[in-house]
């Protein structure tokens, strides 16, 4: 490394008035803003801390905790996030400046990357990857000139928060470990792995615990059999160049891509730009890929830009042109986002940011501290629950819908039984509703007495696949537990709204082409806590020839039925 890292004598002062200026404009749209659906969500996460939740780890709620202990607002649920995010760029800085970079466009370039700025004030899991993703960097750049016990036990440490703040981190580990095999070779690596570990060691018991949710969701509770789209592919890319910055990302991959390796440090950036980039891209093929899922590989990617230019001492003044124009743009768009401007509102991945406290306060005005109940959606439910400053906004998932943590938190257990206010998006037939009208649309609440549902009993079907002739007669041996604390039951006598055991034959993530009721004999069935009782129910395979997804169902009315079962594929012929 010697080669090619010198020791510059450039001053720190216009990166300090940069991360300054950076930091102020964080905490001005942090503090103006609503909170986005997903802040909401994780923010409840902050309210129910625990080592893991169901998509993702802890990192997050500890970022609004520590905030929203000192502001009860959404400036309180950002505040860390953006002072995280400050202290990053300036860590990116010190790594950089070991390759002599220049000040002025580190500023240009980092500022000119939009992803960046989105996860400069808002709380998602990016938001503490990010800061992670440097620290590691920063530590791995001195680990690899000097190695040293205490390094390889900071970086197992760092690696260790780097995990627990979003699981897309074990790229950057795994990609950088693959540029540098070396690091086996030293006693201290081991150590670093060790104490990662040890650290991580809390949330891989509570996902044992919890029967690996995230797992189960991505491998049974979802067909994995999805035909290549090329428009997915298409999308992902068109991201990307957004992303990066739509008047210069295209040269940060040209530029970044063909750096030349010349020490360790940039074979792990190069490893890692290359090697996410291109792991979500072959994940378009057959998986849902986000742009953002990316934001880690930006990191490394303008780190070799900035090498690459300052290796070759080539500024073009054109690239320092567009560089500022696309800097206005993104400035542009803040100031509109921070003024909540009509065209912002229309955009669907903006719209969340406004409009939701008003909605709130509305619905609580009709629901008082009754349970409020939606369905399909856990981050309209999350609003209210902050707004309101309550815990009693539920989001009912459906057989339409992914699991969230409302099915695994003990939220459900208190509404059983109780009158609930059912708010929708369209009116309940047969049900009198108030209209609710807020700028985010009409919305329909609706009384349910007596409300009960059941949407932890586990039915295991013991198979996973089936072949069947149209109209063919499938029995299956069922088993039903019961992992409440309390006792249930499936009779309709004495319920104002009876439950049906149902046979949900599925061709899409929402489409269902045909349901079919199990026998009355369903309804005899009760359960302790902890019980599990076996029941057989026959299914009558659907007449058309296709691949099927058929899942079992408990629907109560007038809910739409809860996800019991895991999928099994289906396939008539």
């Amino acid at each position: 490394m010697a080669n090619t890292i010198s020791k510059p004598a450039q001053t720190d002062k216009p990166i300090w008035y940069f991360i300054a200026c950076w930091t102020v404009l964080n905490l001005l749209q942090a503090y103006v803003l609503e909170l986005h659906g997903d802040e909401a969500y994780y923010w409840l996460y902050a309210q129910k801390p625990d080592w893991g939740y169901f998509y993702h780890p802890p990192m997050m709620a500890v970022f609004i905790k520590i905030g929203y202990s000192l502001f009860q607002n959404e400036l309180g649920a950002r505040l860390v996030t953006v002072l995280t995010n400050g202290l990053a760029i300036y860590l990116l800085w010190l790594i950089l400046k070991k390759y002599s970079v220049s000040a002025k466009w580190f500023i240009l370039l980092i500022s000119g990357v939009l992803v960046f700025h989105v996860y400069g004030f808002t709380t998602t899991p990016d938001a503490p990857l990010f800061f992670f993703a440097v620290l590691f960097y920063y530590c791995y750049q001195k680990y690899v000139a000097q190695d040293s016990w205490r390094m390889g036990s900071i970086i197992g440490l760092v690696v260790a928060c780097l995990l627990y703040s979003k699981y897309h981190g074990v790229l950057l580990v795994g990609f950088t470990i693959l540029s540098n095999p070396k690091l086996f070779k030293r006693p201290s690596f081991y150590v670093a792995i060790i104490i990662g570990f040890i650290c991580y060691v809390p949330h891989i018991l509570w996902q044992s615990q919890h029967g690996f949710p995230a797992v189960n969701y991505q491998l049974f509770e979802r067909s994995s059999d999805k035909a290549y789209n090329i428009s997915a592919t298409i999308e992902y890319l068109s991201g990307q160049l957004l992303l990066g910055g739509v008047l210069i990302s295209w040269y940060l991959f040209y530029k970044g891509f063909t750096t030349k390796v010349t020490d360790v440090f940039t074979r792990a950036l190069v490893f890692n730009a290359i090697g996410i980039f291109g792991f979500f891209l072959v994940n378009t093929g057959f998986a849902n890929v986000q742009p953002h899922y990316t934001l880690i590989a930006f990191i490394p990617l303008v780190a070799l830009v900035l090498i690459n230019l300052q290796r070759n001492s080539n500024y073009p003044t054109w690239l320092y042109r567009l560089g500022i124009a696309n800097i206005v743009l993104i400035l542009m768009l803040r100031l509109a986002l921070t003024l909540g401007l009509p065209f912002v509102k229309k955009v669907i991945a903006l719209r969340t940011y406004f409009g939701f406290r008003d909605w709130a306060a509305k619905v609580h005005e009709k629901a008082g501290d009754a349970w409020m109940v939606m369905d399909d959606g856990f981050q309209n439910p999350s609003k209210y629950d902050f707004y309101n400053r309550t815990l009693k906004g539920f989001a009912y998932d459906s057989r339409y819908y992914g699991r969230t943590m409302f099915d695994i938190w003990p939220m459900e257990d208190s509404l059983q039984h109780k009158k609930i206010y059912l708010l929708l998006a369209e009116p309940l037939q047969g049900y009198k509703s108030d209209t609710i009208k807020n700028e985010q649309g009409d919305w329909y609440g609706t009384w349910v007495e007596d409300a009960r549902t059941y949407q932890k009993i586990a039915i295991d079907t013991k198979i996973t696949s089936v072949t069947a002739r149209p109209g063919q007669k499938i029995q299956f041996d069922l088993n039903i537990a019961n992992p409440y604390t309390y006792d249930v039951n499936f009779t309709n006598v004495g319920y104002k709204h009876p439950v049906y055991l149902e046979s949900c034959f599925f061709t899409g993530p929402t489409d269902i082409a045909e349901v079919q009721q199990a026998g009355a004999d369903f309804n005899k069935i009760s359960l302790q806590s902890g019980e599990t009782k076996a029941y057989s129910t026959e299914v009558t395979a659907p007449k058309e020839k296709r691949t099927y997804y058929l899942m079992f169902s408990i629907r109560t009315e007038p809910f739409r039925g809860s996800k019991n079962s895991r999928l099994i594929k289906f396939i008539v012929q």
